[in-house]
């Protein structure tokens, strides 16, 4: 037994370096179908790495060497099994710098199965605790955390009131465990004869070509008519008429409408010039039409779908995608007489399929933006085609289910065997829908935006019988893999509960660690979204595992999550999620033990969510005492606003506050703070941690300070609430970085004495920085290389879609500058003294809750006036496709002497201009203002001017250098605003 003051290993320390690189190459590897990754599975949103889960769980479960009241009988354990693989030194922490290196080794991806490391875990942990530990995750999910329990010898209680989770955590924690080799064979032999026989009954209906090639997908576009007077045309909803601009097979659409005719004809051809292709029929859905030129406005478009159901069952068929015989790539045709035939066929039997599936939701256009369009059900997300295929492959492995259990009695592997093929059958849906897009010349899910499911005018039709991801071969491979990987460590099975964290389903002081990851708020709403699954799993499982799948759809009511969709049980918003998430914390303190401690995961990008979580739980009575980000996301891109996402999960240690717990002093506190929060930037930023990650996680030590008390109290007796304390935080957290990236604060030693603190420059120097400094990407030198898959991403959630989007993900426009999220700029901004309104449209520009940072080259005419404004938009037209948002301007091949539709005046930037730099509210030109104009001059080639600028802010004070070197730092090392900044640095005399 470990004594409850002692600590343990992850509330001292963690191979944070290793792990997040561990973590990094599961996230690179895990989509590839022979990666046997627990994610090939089933799809599932916000899955986490076994890599995070393992590592964190080990350090969890095991007490610090060096805690004067860990056990001998532990170290000495500890130190006999470790020294199996390496020698460990005599002293306390010699074993702990064995037991950090075992854990970052054990975080490896395919060490599970090398032998003896899992034994060796298990070892360790059966040594720490004596009896087997309980461990307890109530939000399991896609099951990271309750297997990788499992694997260490552990008692697991996994829970999820979601029966397409509760299916998946059946699979791994009970089937797999107990006849996972069984089940991976049955599922092999009787996958295959799906296969077959599926080929066999949908083959006519996807005809090949002459060359006895299989059709990959086909290219759909919705229709409306033209209600210009006078016109009436049919018009094919297409947002882009090109097929492929790939070099040597440019292939485009082209809709004419013959003589006398309101129907159009759909031709594939191959341009000569771009100029040949026109542009798309629709726009934000407003739809333009080839034969009048009209435009149907958006809210028309949108009602004649919605009297057609979503309008996939009269689309128009445009083309036919097929592989490349001649090289890599793919190959487009027109539709024959035979494809149309063949679809026909099948529209015609799709006719008398009636499947019972759930609604679509109607009350949540932000993340359902179909609704209106008049799909009321998910069947009508499908077109016919789709229908009649889904169908068949459902009677099909009902069909070898019949046959399987003519060869094997066993009731409990047969259920097994079921779910395996409607899992396979299930994640498979999700890319033959009406919603679904060709983007890339491939397929994707319908959930390509993670959170929301978008509205698409044109579609893609995938072939059920590809072996590409659209066809179910692909997903059967998937699952196959993802059994044979389970089947490879034994270990105890158990059941997974299909329950509410709310449920009594332990007794108080029964477990001996939480460790969960809940839902954030809006961010996911799992129930919905995971009905479209639910329905193809319910066809059939509701007679064979009736106690998940009985009901139409998933459970709603009792989902802790915010979601405006729902209409049972109350309105499910912000507050209700709050309340039930502080009632979630405190059920969960009455179960663990009083020794216990607990793990809870917090990756919410919204800082009001993220404290109100946080304040959740210091209310229910944990106090915070460790906090680790962990790289659980994959590297991503800048969001549609240009906003950073977060590539860390913070984890927070925790332990039950005891109830006599002290009363905190206020000026205690925010003396210790700096300190902490200090020293733990100083760490990260050594393990790779970088801009928000790095603000967030700071979050975690501050916290140890504040929950350590029952109350904080001013001398006067006032209760300091969490809120205050966290503004402080954000406070230390910006003047530390301020510290670090421009000096304010530190003090120098001169010639052996010490001079003050260096002076802080004005606010639009300090906001730039801190903007870019929050910018900043952990482990930023390309080190997470970012795999293309098809499946779900299941780290990458990304935003809300809008209701107007029906465009591709890819092909959105940039905004110029760099963006954050307004909370998170007023955070830094009022403690610090920054006055934002007084910066808007100087350097600031906020629309719709972001706030962007001005790129310099929107500055010149608030720095050169209108001539410095039309000379730096005669740079900018040089390259109008050039991506602007990690550039402050375009690159120039040589400097620009006139300036276009200006008199053909030159323009000429000399020390005179320098005299015009506009300022506002009759102050002068900050030293921002003075290092953007020397930036624009060093574009321009303005030498001499660059020159007088220079000379003259030398001879003002060491604040221009201090300031441009900052921001030399700060910005990509590859982008442009770097090398001016620079070359300009290069210039300044030594």
């Amino acid at each position: 037994m470990i004594p409850k003051e002692c600590k343990r290993l992850a509330e001292v320390d963690f191979p944070l370096s290793r792990v997040n690189d561990a973590c990094v190459e599961e996230n690179n590897r895990k989509t590839r179908v022979d990666s046997g990754h627990l994610s090939l599975l089933h799809s599932w949103w916000a899955r986490r790495p076994l890599a995070s889960c393992r590592s964190l769980l080990l350090t969890l479960l095991l007490p610090d060497p060096c805690d004067p009241l860990c056990p001998a009988e532990f170290k000495a354990a500890a130190r006999k099994a470790l020294q199996q693989n390496k020698k460990v030194g005599p002293k306390d922490a010699d074993l702990q710098k064995a037991l950090l290196a075992f854990v970052a080794d054990i975080a490896n991806w395919d060490i599970v199965r090398v032998a003896g490391y899992v034994s060796m875990a298990r070892e360790l942990v059966k040594a720490a605790h004596g009896a087997v530990p309980h461990v307890l995750d109530p939000f399991s999910g896609g099951g990271s955390i309750p297997l990788e329990a499992q694997r260490l010898g552990c008692e697991v209680t996994a829970s999820d009131i979601n029966p397409v989770a509760w299916l998946l955590l059946k699979i791994a924690l009970e089937w797999c465990a107990r006849k996972g080799p069984q089940l991976a064979d049955l599922f092999e032999e009787w996958s295959q004869w799906v296969l077959r026989e599926a080929e066999r009954r949908l083959g006519e209906y996807y005809p090949a070509d002459a060359y006895r090639r299989k059709p990959l997908a086909y290219l759909w576009a919705r229709t409306v008519k033209c209600e210009a007077a006078g016109c009436g045309a049919t018009i094919p909803l297409v947002r882009n008429l090109w097929l492929s601009q790939a070099k040597g097979r440019k292939k485009a659409l082209r809709i004419t409408y013959p003589k006398g005719s309101l129907e159009p004809k759909i031709e594939v051809f191959t341009p000569s010039s771009d100029k040949e292709v026109e542009r798309g029929t629709v726009a934000g859905n407003n739809a333009t039409c080839p034969k009048c030129h009209m435009v149907t406005p958006r809210e028309r478009v949108q009602a004649q779908l919605r009297d057609k159901r979503g309008g996939a069952d009269d689309a128009m068929l445009l083309a036919v995608v097929w592989r490349n015989t001649n090289s890599r790539g793919k190959e487009y045709s027109a539709p024959t007489p035979k494809d149309l035939k063949a679809f026909s066929a099948a529209f015609v039997k799709a006719k008398d399929i009636r499947f019972e599936m759930a609604g679509f939701p109607q009350n949540d256009t932000r993340a359902f933006p179909p609704g209106p369009y008049g799909i009321k059900t998910w069947v009508e997300v499908l077109a016919p085609r789709q229908r009649f295929s889904r169908w068949v492959l459902h009677e099909v492995i009902e069909d070898a289910l019949k046959e399987a259990a003519k060869k094997t009695k066993e009731k409990d592997l047969l259920d097994g065997l079921a779910a395996c093929l409607y899992a396979a059958y299930s994640d498979n849906g999700q890319y033959h829908t009406s919603l679904c897009v060709w983007l890339s010349e491939g397929v994707t899910s319908i959930f390509i935006q993670g959170s929301g499911v978008p509205m698409r005018a044109d579609f893609v039709e995938g072939n059920p019988l590809s072996p590409n991801c659209e066809g179910l071969g692909y997903s059967i491979r998937s699952v196959q893999s993802a059994l044979r990987n389970l089947s490879t460590v034994r270990y105890q099975p158990s059941s997974p509960l299909l329950a509410n964290v709310l449920d009594a389903v332990l007794p108080e002081e029964s477990v001996d660690l939480v460790f969960t990851d809940p839902p954030y708020a809006n961010q996911i709403p799992y129930a919905h979204l995971s009905d479209f699954f639910y329905s193809w799993l319910r066809l059939g499982l509701k007679n064979r595992l009736p106690q998940a799948f009985t009901a139409l759809e998933t459970e709603k009511a009792r989902e802790l999550t915010e979601n405006r969709a729902v209409k049972d049980s109350g309105v499910h918003d912000r507050q209700w999620y709050e309340s039930r998430m502080y009632e979630a914390f405190g059920r969960m303190k009455r179960i663990i033990r009083e020794d216990g401690v607990a793990s809870v995961v917090f990756a919410h990008k919204d800082t009001d969510r993220w404290e109100a979580l946080v304040s959740a739980l210091v209310q229910a009575g944990w106090r915070t005492t460790g906090s680790w980000p962990i790289a659980t996301e994959r590297r991503q891109r800048m969001r549609g606003q240009g906003y950073a996402a977060l590539e860390t999960s913070v984890h927070l240690v925790c332990r039950p506050r005891p109830e006599d717990a002290p009363v905190g002093d206020w000026g205690e506190v925010l003396r210790e703070l700096p300190k902490r929060v200090g020293d733990w930037m100083e760490r990260l930023q050594g393990e790779g941690i970088r801009g928000a990650d790095l603000v967030f996680a700071c979050i975690g030590p501050a916290l140890e300070i504040f929950s350590r008390y029952r109350k904080v109290e001013t001398a006067e007796g006032r209760e300091v609430k969490l809120a205050e304390f966290l503004e402080k935080v954000w406070e230390v957290v910006g003047r530390t970085a301020l510290e670090q990236v421009m000096g304010e604060g530190k003090r120098k030693k001169v010639k052996g004495k010490m001079e003050g603190a260096g002076q802080e420059l004005e606010e639009d120097a300090r906001l730039t920085a801190l903007f870019l400094w929050t910018l900043q990407v952990t482990d930023g030198e390309g080190k997470r290389e970012k795999e293309k898959g098809k499946r779900i991403n299941d780290e990458e959630v990304g935003d809300w879609v809008e209701e107007e989007d029906d465009e591709d993900v890819e092909s959105k426009s940039k905004p110029k500058g760099f963006s954050l999220v307004f909370d998170v700029v007023r955070r830094f901004a009022q403690p610090l003294g920054i006055d934002l309104p007084k910066w808007e449209g100087r350097i600031i520009e906020t629309k719709k809750g972001v706030v962007r940072l001005m790129a310099v080259s929107e500055r010149a005419r608030q720095l050169f006036g209108e001539d410095g404004a039309d000379a730096v938009a005669d740079w900018s037209v040089q390259d109008p496709k050039k991506n602007l948002q990690l550039v402050l301007f375009p690159e120039m091949e040589e400097s620009p002497r006139r300036h276009r539709g200006h008199r053909g005046k030159r323009i000429i930037m000399d020390e005179e201009s320098l005299h015009s730099l506009n300022s506002r509210d009759g102050h002068g030109p900050t030293t921002l203002d003075r290092v953007h104009a020397a930036m624009l001059l060093q574009a321009g080639g303005h030498t001499n001017a660059l020159r007088t600028l220079i000379k003259a802010e030398m001879e003002r004070g060491p604040d221009f250098l201090r300031l441009s070197n900052a921001l030399s730092a700060l910005y990509p090392k590859a982008s442009e605003e770097k090398r001016l900044l620079d070359a300009m640095l290069l210039g300044v005399p030594r």
